[in-house]
């Protein structure tokens, strides 16, 4: 891992790929590590990629928070810079999204973003339903920590992939357990998600933009990602049929199809 500084925040990040390819940048969800674009980063090696951890999370920092996507935009910033990357394609999922859209608002290094099961925020966003709310914050007092990442995590995933595929759901929690904030900084990574509300900005995204949304995805739900398409000037919207919030795990080859083809006509 490099690392970049902003503000005094160290911010670790990774770069992989050809040199002299495009680049193209990914960004995590809520308290979620560079793991979570392993299957993309794969699927895309002939391009030059760049992860980097969250403040919080993994390698990173963890300044006292609260925290919002301006800051961790900043942060993006930081390291781009670091790494001499004047342009790049971005791809954010969840809280990455958030932040891909700010990013996109406020800095002029964006080629094109790819925006996955996010939302643009503020009142007219469809929040994250009761049922799975409550089944996020019912965890059971006796459960360790590798209990409550799996509890926690379920309803992020379909329930046809979470039975047939707990090889995957290991992996993913022993990932989690390296690199998962502390609950302080998952707090503080949280107050960027609540607080985050770009929905009066969107006509500034003036760049390619793709919108990629699971149709069953039980966080955020679908109209997120239909609000965001009808706002973002020229914004493509793909709904995936039946995919969960995770659909970038569950669906990895075709999320990995749609962002090369969109990349590849910008």
């Amino acid at each position: 891992m490099a690392y970049a500084t902003n503000d005094g925040t160290r911010i670790a990040y990774d770069v992989a790929g050809p040199a002299d390819a495009e680049t193209v940048t990914f960004l995590e969800g809520l308290a979620y590590g560079t793991w979570m674009w392993n299957w993309q980063r794969e699927g895309l090696d002939d391009y030059r990629t760049v992860v980097m951890d969250n403040r919080g999370t993994g390698d990173s920092d963890a300044p006292e928070g609260p925290y919002t996507a301006a800051e961790m935009a900043a942060d993006l910033e930081a390291v781009l810079d670091d790494a001499g990357i004047e342009r790049t394609h971005l791809v954010g999922a969840s809280l990455g999204g958030m932040i891909a859209q700010r990013y996109a608002i406020d800095y002029d290094r964006a080629e094109s973003v790819a925006l996955l099961c996010t939302t643009h925020g503020g009142e007219e966003s469809v929040p994250i339903p009761e049922e799975t709310q409550a089944r996020m914050l019912s965890v059971p007092e006796e459960y360790g920590p590798a209990e409550r990442i799996r509890h926690k995590m379920e309803p992020a995933f379909t329930d046809e992939f979470w039975a047939e595929n707990q090889d995957v759901v290991e992996q993913i929690v022993d990932w989690r357990l390296e690199t998962d904030p502390s609950e302080d900084a998952y707090e503080w990574q949280s107050a960027a998600a609540v607080g985050f509300d770009a929905s009066d900005e969107l006509a500034a995204i003036d760049v390619p933009t793709l919108v990629l949304h699971g149709t069953a995805d039980r966080v955020l739900p679908p109209e997120n990602g239909r609000l965001l398409a009808e706002r973002i000037p020229g914004a493509e919207l793909v709904e995936i049929e039946g995919g969960s919030h995770l659909f970038f795990v569950e669906r990895a080859d075709r999320v990995t199809d749609e962002l090369r083809e969109f990349v590849e006509n910008v």
